[in-house]
């Protein structure tokens, strides 16, 4: 370092640390040195390494010496200086809320603001008129400043951009929206540098890449990387309960005494679930355990704003002993005070495992403290293998993702309602973002006619004219509602239809009282689970039993009642893929008897007994098992790729045996195993040589079978509906103008069937199928299975049911009952196929 440089560390900031009994570590100084050479960088470092405050330290020092400009000066407007970007709402709050210690401390003058879907109309426009030092916002902010010239002028002064748990935000369409903003923002203010943080990382390159821009005909340009090592190995244990671990089912309420007695031995204890219904279930079932009244709170995303904030608060204060919640506090949450995170049900990720558990402690030189429950058997297996990667320091987190053509149409749409725009320029402009770095000149050009007209299939409905060309060959929008149109449905979450839900009086003396509005907003349900409740009928949300009252407008009202079996809101959305890495790991682990030691003793005799009446998966083959029953005849098989594969690959099986003669009736999938049932004696085709299962799960099966059954799928068009959203085909939210969920549902299944008929090649057709690959259908993770079994399926008939096939077996003909009443069906279903399999 040149002697003669001023210190990296200016000497108010180093007072303020010794004062903390602190120094400064080696990675916060490396982050000062790339902001002084202007470097943009990804930090990688365990949690409690103090990353966020590294990320933050160059802005704050940068600020520190940033002449203040006197009121009504010219040019006294400054606009925002570093941008922090998170993938949850609540990061943003609860990093505010850390930031402030060591502004005060250090003695800044700086305003540090959040601005979020939470943040009130009147805050977000006046930090239009005076913007704060610090932003912290998500990408749907950053898209709908970008799309306004007053947004613009807001961040021209932008010389940083923080983005925390990076890894979260690049592998989803939130990140191609970001990075494409990214790319604009770098237009508005050249010397930009980004900062990257992230405690697990798989492939740094990758992050690095996304992280600056990227030129056409230059070699892939990479952000610095400060990598830092060491950190406590983690304490993680698998719950061994004494109650009996259940085949199927993931509401692990077995548990529940055990899961109660763990959270009184500490003093905080995050308990994760996987889906919100999850949270609702056990949130209700630790009340119903709770004998010394502990303060136990629930948090998930479709609570009302103000009733997460009250839990975030009373976290913050240490005045809770447990929050039940979902991915809503996986990332980056600090709260020291947490000293035990509890993991309900299977992780599905080794990288989300260690998020989770960082949540625990947030001290880098001692051990964050995990427990997982697993909810079945299966998960017992899935957990373990959790618990050796994370011994081994592995990660999954995906591989970065090709920017999506639906959120390219979204973006190119914003540009314009910020002013005309040159399609070279915004080419080149959107081509420096590593996403869509490959992207062709032709394929912009379909994606702008899109914007433009609708495409050829549409262009005749003045409805989707949006942009009309000038002379000047610059784009501009046809109306000025359009703009109003865009920035009320931006974003790239397309959850299903959600209805408010309000808190009205009760019954009173058997009649009912008069429902007004006056009642608290208790949050937002998904409109299909309401539309098939009736009056008086009782189900779980927010924590409380609530009897539904009726519905106005867009709105459910509810008031608070006693059940004995309540009904619990179901979520499309929420549910985790088993990650390919941990499937690895589960099939490894079946294979291999000398490591069942390590798993508790009834999973153990469940394996063994497997491995007495039929055999064993093996890592890089395919059990098949046949086996007659109840009339029927049964073909289970044990891949392992999750339960969107399993499901595409049942319906692609069921259309091939159709074709043989073997009458399939219907098939049924878990993460770990399908079964496809019929009238046809498999075991007798198989031996007359009618049925080879070599050419039944021949990859051949993703060519025309593929194509036909997409051609008629329900499943091709949901996908379709949520592109057509994205792009901005089909609106959600205009004022005086709201669509319901069926509403949308029939625009876009007439708009779908007119593309498929006329236009076959529509860039939205081109993205359902992008995302059906990848996403509902999980075809390429199904291809990869396909390639991976060639040649090493292994057959067993049985004449009944094996021990491993059990689980999914329970999967059949289940109903849509929920709480106790599903525990029962799925314990009295069990009873008979438990005792065929295991005597």
């Amino acid at each position: 370092m040149d002697a003669a440089a001023p210190p990296l560390l200016p000497e108010r900031f180093s007072r303020w640390f010794e004062s903390r009994g602190w120094s400064p570590r080696a990675h916060q100084l490396e982050l000062l040195e790339t902001a002084r050479s202007r470097r943009s960088v990804l930090l990688i470092a365990p949690t409690g390494a103090g990353k966020t405050l590294a990320g933050f330290l160059p802005s704050l020092v940068a600020l520190s010496e940033r002449p203040r400009r006197k009121p009504g000066a010219a040019g006294s407007r400054q606009g925002v200086h570093t941008l922090y970007i998170s993938p949850l709402k609540a990061l943003a709050v609860d990093i505010a809320r850390n930031l402030e210690a060591p502004v005060a401390g250090i003695g800044l003058d700086i305003r540090i603001e959040t601005r979020t879907g939470d943040t009130p109309a009147h805050k977000r426009q006046r930090q239009k008129q005076v913007p704060p030092d610090i932003l912290l916002t998500t990408p749907e902010q950053i898209a709908l400043l970008l799309s306004d010239a007053q947004g613009r002028e807001m961040l021209a002064d932008v010389d940083t951009v923080i983005l925390d748990e990076l890894h979260a935000l690049v592998t989803s369409k939130r990140g191609d929206l970001l990075a494409l903003g990214l790319a604009a923002l770098r237009r508005i203010a050249p010397s930009l540098r980004t900062i990257g943080l992230s405690a697990t990382v798989a492939e740094p390159d990758e992050l690095r890449a996304w992280l600056v821009p990227q030129s056409e005909d230059a070699p892939r340009a990479l952000a610095d990387v400060v990598t830092v090592a060491g950190g406590a190995e983690p304490d993680i244990t698998i719950l061994d309960s004494d109650e009996r671990l259940p085949w199927s089912g993931h509401s692990a309420r077995h548990a529940v005494p055990d899961i109660y007695r763990i959270i009184s031995q500490h003093r905080t204890s995050l308990v994760f679930v996987n889906t919100r219904s999850q949270a609702e279930m056990l949130f209700q079932a630790l009340w119903h355990a709770n004998e010394d009244n502990l303060p136990i709170a629930l948090h998930h995303g479709s609570l009302d704003v103000g009733q997460r904030r009250k839990v975030e608060a009373a976290m913050a204060s240490g005045s809770l002993r447990a929050i039940v919640c979902t991915s809503s506090l996986d990332l980056g949450i600090d709260w020291g005070d947490v000293d035990l995170v509890i993991n309900v049900g299977a992780p599905k990720g080794a990288s989300r495992l260690a998020q989770r558990i960082g949540r625990a402690n947030h001290r880098m030189d001692e051990p964050s403290r995990a427990i997982l429950v697993p909810a079945n058997r299966f998960e017992v297996l899935e957990c373990k293998a959790a618990l050796d990667a994370s011994r081994a320091g592995r990660q999954d987190t995906p591989p970065l993702r090709k920017g999506a053509l639906d959120v390219l149409a979204q973006h190119v749409l914003g540009c314009a309602c910020a002013g005309p725009f040159d399609p070279l320029e915004l080419f080149d402009e959107i081509r420096s973002a590593e996403s869509y770095r490959e992207l062709t000149w032709e394929r912009f050009e379909q994606v702008i006619d899109f914007v433009a007209t609708g495409g050829y299939a549409l262009r005749t409905y003045d409805r989707y004219a949006r942009l009309k060309r000038q002379p000047d060959g610059r784009f501009r929008l046809s109306h000025p509602k359009i703009a109003q149109q865009y920035r009320l449905n931006v974003g790239t979450i397309v959850e299903a239809p959600m209805l408010k839900v309000r808190l009205v009086r009760s019954k009173s003396e058997g009649r009912r009282t008069p429902i007004g509005r006056g009642g608290r907003m208790l949050g937002e349900m998904e409109e299909w689970f309401v539309e098939q409740l009736a009056l008086g009928d009782t189900f779980l949300f927010a924590g409380e039993i609530l009897r539904f009252e009726g519905l106005r407008e867009n709105e459910a009202y509810v008031s608070r009642a006693r059940a004995e079996a309540p009904k619990v809101p179901s979520y499309q959305g929420g549910k985790f893929p088993l990650s390919t890495y941990l499937a690895a790991g589960v099939r490894a682990m079946l294979a291999d008897p000398a490591s069942w030691q390590a798993l508790p003793h009834q999973v153990r005799e469940w394996l063994e007994i497997q491995k007495l009446r039929s055999a064993l998966p093996q890592p890089d083959g395919l059990l098949v098992e046949t086996f007659p029953r109840s009339d029927k005849h049964y073909l289970v098989c044990y891949p392992f790729e999750g339960r969107l594969a399993h499901q595409t690959l049942g319906m692609l099986l069921t259309r091939r045996l159709e074709r043989l003669g073997a009458h399939p009736m219907g098939f049924v999938a878990n993460d770990y195993a399908l079964a496809v049932w019929g009238l046809g004696d498999l075991d007798a085709l198989i031996a007359r040589g009618q049925l080879s299962l070599d050419e039944l799960f021949d990859e051949d099966m993703l060519g025309d079978d593929l194509d036909a059954w997409l051609a008629e799928s329900s499943l091709m068009k949901r996908t379709f509906r949520t592109c057509a959203v994205i792009a901005g085909l089909i609106e959600r939210r205009f004022p005086g103008q709201e669509k319901n969920g069926r509403q949308v549902t029939v625009s876009a299944d007439l708009i779908y069937d007119v593309l498929r008929r006329h236009e076959p090649d529509h860039i939205l057709l081109q993205a359902t199928f992008a995302d059906a690959a990848t996403g509902l259908l999980d075809i390429s993770r199904l291809g990869e299975l396909l390639a991976r079994i060639r040649g090493r399926i292994a057959h067993t008939s049985l004449a009944r049911v094996s021990p491993l096939a059990v689980p999914v077996m329970l999967e059949i003909g289940k109903e849509p009952v929920f709480g106790e009443a599903q525990e029962a069906l799925l314990a009295g279903a069990a009873g008979d196929l438990v005792k065929e399999a295991m005597e």
